[in-house]
């Protein structure tokens, strides 16, 4: 809801005190409050370059990040402010303010290194901010997205061919969007005007050279081409030509400022409310806030104890949360409906398990919605187990409730009966027939009560059989009948009793059947919406692999333009081997179905008792046949 992603001020995300990085738990409260996707907008530069001031337009306010008006930086680590979106509804901005780059406070330049590479893992816009204009020495400070190769990996394990694994970096890493404060040239180039984005363009193309200087920035280029598919520039007039307003801008009325500052900070704010991505994980999943405060945690946990942020990992970590999390949810929707819904005692078995069915099916989407890279089943297993726990304890209930109810009826029905028995008013000649009268409109009358449920049959059996011993003894003792009229009345009574057993046998095995069914539906309902997930699954892997062959093949084109031939070629091996991922996703649909079938059935055979472990079993073994 709005008022959870509602902040009246940033609190710091992740502190970074004496080089150490640590995740501030009052923040990540805040994040796990918010369930709605997350657009995160993180701001990195230089120290004293104004990032503070943009974010704060961002998040409608003059005041918030702190604003230094001294040569000493004022932002420590990474400040969030959680802010509701201004133009998508159910969406929170998560602003994220890094503190400056190059502080020759610092101890350990590595520090700023650390610092870029969260931005851009936890950020869906990532937006760099520099003075002056985009030149070879501005280039050369972003040197950070170079070492990007060696502070990020994609792959928890990389085959040798991927080592580093960078080629992955496209598919995750987030929109760059370059701005450039008290921009001083004329947007020209070679007399000609041209767009903002077409002089970060320019200025990201190759030089020719092999002095160092060169090279560095280059590589710097070449990073963010190769990285960032989606480029964004702004450039700013400076906002006040009054220095003495430039010390406490963040006090100065808009208007008061430069008209050019104010018209190039509206259409910074616009394109990033219209444009900045939801942020998602790969597969397409999509990041919520407390999915976000995972993540933080992951990673800094990862970077304290020396090892490289991973993608894979954290994607694994946040599952095991999630996935726990979606089984509850699941578990709890399946309870409240059956709730709702059912009124105990049903008439029938199957009215109790079509609702069931019903309800079941619901709690599935649930879980499908909510839970992802359960590779395993394992958390599809646990809701399977849980549903069918929960399925008895209702058909147990359902059952006692239905014997309470009908021992009721038949204890008031029967009451005239009991009562006659006990006067001994069938005692006399003609007792019997008597006894049979009055003991058949007890069955007759039972019958017309209404929702007796499941139990009906059995509870009336095992009231005619307690009433033998006394039928017997009233038939034994009646004069008015020979004894050839007692012997034929008492194997009617006997075949009487055989046929209700039969009956009351054949319902057992209906309801027996009924429960084959039920079971086989809810194996059905599984491997349907598996299905369906695995494929939009599939789905979104292939797109955005398409989407970084597309990539790539544009920068190998570029590159090969700017007469770098051996850069082009080198792309080539990364080109191929995507060619070669994207043909097996395509041709992958017999190998899902059939881990489907296998993996699901699996779970049934582990879970279900008695005839759903058959039902597993041959769903396994067809599973195998596709194999």
């Amino acid at each position: 809801m709005a008022s959870e992603s509602t902040m009246k001020s940033p609190i710091c995300l992740v502190e970074n005190w004496n080089e150490q990085l640590t995740v501030n738990s009052e923040a990540l409260r805040i994040l796990e409050k918010i369930c709605q996707p997350v657009v995160v907008v993180a701001i990195v530069g230089t120290y004293r370059t104004g990032k503070s001031y943009l974010m704060n337009q961002l998040a409608g306010q003059n005041h918030g990040f702190p604003l230094g008006s001294t040569v000493r930086a004022e932002t420590k680590g990474i400040w969030m402010w959680c802010v509701p979106h201004p133009s998508k509804p159910n969406h929170t901005l998560v602003l994220l303010d890094t503190e400056g780059l190059g502080d020759v406070e610092k101890g350990d330049p590595k520090n700023d290194s650390w610092i870029f590479a969260l931005a851009v893992l936890l950020s869906s816009t990532f937006v760099y901010n520099s003075m002056g204009i985009i030149d070879q020495r501005a280039l050369e400070q972003l040197h950070y997205v170079t070492e990007l190769t060696h502070l990020i990996r994609a792959k928890s394990d990389p085959t040798p061919d991927e080592v580093g694994d960078s080629s992955e970096f496209v598919s995750f890493f987030p929109d760059f969007v370059w701005t450039v404060r008290d921009f001083t040239l004329e947007l020209k180039l070679d007399g000609h005007p041209i767009t903002e984005d077409e002089y970060l363009e320019n200025a990201l193309k190759l030089i020719s050279g092999n002095n160092k200087k060169i090279q560095k920035s280059n590589n710097s280029r070449e990073r963010i081409r190769c990285f960032f598919p989606k480029r964004k520039c702004f450039v700013f007039d400076r906002p006040t030509n009054d220095r003495s307003l430039l010390s406490h801008i963040d006090k100065v009325p808009q208007n008061q400022l430069e008209k050019n500052f104010q018209v190039q900070s509206k259409n910074f704010c616009s394109y990033v409310f219209t444009n900045a991505k939801t942020k998602t994980l790969r597969g397409g999943i999509i990041v919520t806030g407390n999915r976000l405060g995972t993540l933080v945690e992951t990673y800094v946990n990862a970077i304290n104890k020396g090892t490289i942020p991973c993608l894979e990992n954290a994607v694994t970590t946040l599952a095991q949360r999630e996935n726990s999390a979606a089984v509850q949810k699941a578990a709890n929707h399946y309870s409240e409906q059956m709730a709702q819904r059912v009124q105990f005692p049903t008439d029938t078995l199957q009215e109790l398990l079509e609702v069931h069915t019903a309800c079941e099916k619901e709690a599935i989407e649930v879980f499908m919605e909510h839970s992802f890279k359960d590779d395993n089943h394992e958390f599809q297993k646990k809701l399977i187990e849980t549903t069918e726990r929960k399925k008895e304890a209702l058909l147990l209930r359902n059952e006692e409730a239905s014997v309470k109810y009908c021992q009721a009826q038949l204890e008031q029905l029967s009451e005239a009966l009991m009562q006659s028995i006990s006067r001994g008013a069938f005692s006399v000649p003609g007792g019997h027939r008597l006894y049979l009268e009055a003991k058949k409109k007890v069955e007759f009358d039972y019958k017309l009560v209404p929702r007796k449920g499941v139990k009906a049959m059995e509870v009336l059996q095992s009231f005619l059989q307690s009433q033998s011993v006394i039928e017997k003894s009233i038939l034994q003792s009646d004069k008015a009948l020979t004894k050839g009229e007692k012997a034929i009345a008492a194997e009617r009574a006997k075949k009487e009793a055989a046929e209700k057993e039969q009956e009351l046998l054949k319902q057992q095995q209906k309801e027996q059947q009924e429960k084959i069914e039920a079971q086989e539906r809810s194996f059905r309902e599984n491997v349907e919406q598996l299905k369906e997930k695995m494929e939009r699954e599939k789905e979104n892997i292939l797109r955005e692999q398409e989407k970084m062959l597309e990539h790539k093949l544009k920068v190998q084109e570029e590159f090969l333009t700017e007469g770098f031939k051996e850069k082009s070629e080198a792309l080539s091996k990364e080109i191929n081997r995507l060619n070669e991922e994207i043909e097996a996703s395509k041709k992958n649909s017999r190998s899902i179905f059939s881990q489907i079938l296998t993996g699901v059935g699996s779970v049934f055979l582990a879970v279900l008792p008695g005839a759903g472990k058959i039902v597993g079993a041959v769903l396994t073994l067809i599973g195998s046949l596709f194999e």
